[in-house]
């Protein structure tokens, strides 16, 4: 293993892997969730879709509906930092039929939402063994994911449209694609389907496999999910995959919790 985990390439691959890897041992609590096609990714198409009449909830239910500190057993949720907080027009695909899947990656909500919200999870350290070596205790240190969550309401099956652009896009794109956010550039050489992850009247799982400019490659997940009138999209990274490349787990706990307060 390498015992620089965040390795330039790394950093400088795109904006959201910037934000979630120089934050994930760093976020500072604000206190605010405590009060409040073929070859691409893998969907739930079986699930009842929303009724036709579901409403866009409003900024506040979001708000409410967003992960909390309470929710979670294991790590710590914050509100989404600016860094984490792309703007849409600071993505570009390098091509249009890619570029939901730039904009899942970077945690920037698709199409017109009438309101968005995100947040942030870092999970908590893990011990290693009483007979570790000392580079697996170093490994132990950094084995941690970290996630932004984004929330975002739509009105007239929107929310429809945006996994429908997805599940497209991931199949279009499956042999990857290039983008640059906030100015750097951006390539994923694959686009694997995963297992979606249950609770959701619709879902896109995907690991997208990122390349730096040396050619060193880290996995990335990326799960989009649509609840009623709501998409719930999840990047996530883990600290220690980004220094190895090698692959790890979707955690699951944290789509079970936020998808479980949509009702």
């Amino acid at each position: 293993m390498r015992t620089t985990p965040v390795r330039r390439s790394a950093l400088a691959a795109s904006a959201a892997a910037l934000a979630l890897l120089v934050t994930a041992c760093g976020s500072s609590d604000d206190g605010g969730d405590k009060a409040s096609g073929d070859g691409g990714a893998k969907g739930d198409k079986t699930a009842s879709a929303a009724p036709a009449a579901a409403r866009a909830l409003t900024a506040a239910e979001l708000e409410k509906a967003a992960l909390a500190q309470a929710d979670v057993k294991n790590g710590k949720v914050t509100k989404a930092s600016a860094a984490d907080d792309v703007a849409k027009d600071k993505i570009k695909g390098a091509q249009a039929e890619c570029e939901p899947l730039a904009f899942a990656e970077a945690g920037v909500p698709l199409g017109e939402p009438a309101a968005t919200v995100k947040r942030t999870w870092t999970e908590g350290p893990k011990k290693p063994s009483s007979d570790a070596s000392t580079e697996e205790a170093i490994g132990s240190a950094f084995d941690l994911d970290k996630a932004l969550v984004t929330l975002a309401s739509y009105e007239d099956g929107g929310a429809e449209a945006v996994i429908e652009d997805v599940r497209t896009a991931a199949g279009t794109c499956a042999g990857g694609f290039a983008f640059t956010a906030v100015g750097q550039s951006a390539k994923i050489a694959e686009v694997a389907e995963d297992q979606a992850p249950g609770g959701a009247d619709e879902a896109v799982a995907m690991t997208m496999t990122m390349t730096g400019d040396d050619g060193d490659a880290f996995p990335v997940k990326v799960v989009v999910t649509r609840k009623g009138s709501t998409v719930v999209s999840f990047t996530v990274l883990n600290l220690a995959s980004a220094g190895t490349g090698k692959d790890f787990p979707f955690p699951t706990e944290i789509s079970d919790a936020q998808l479980a307060k949509l009702g």
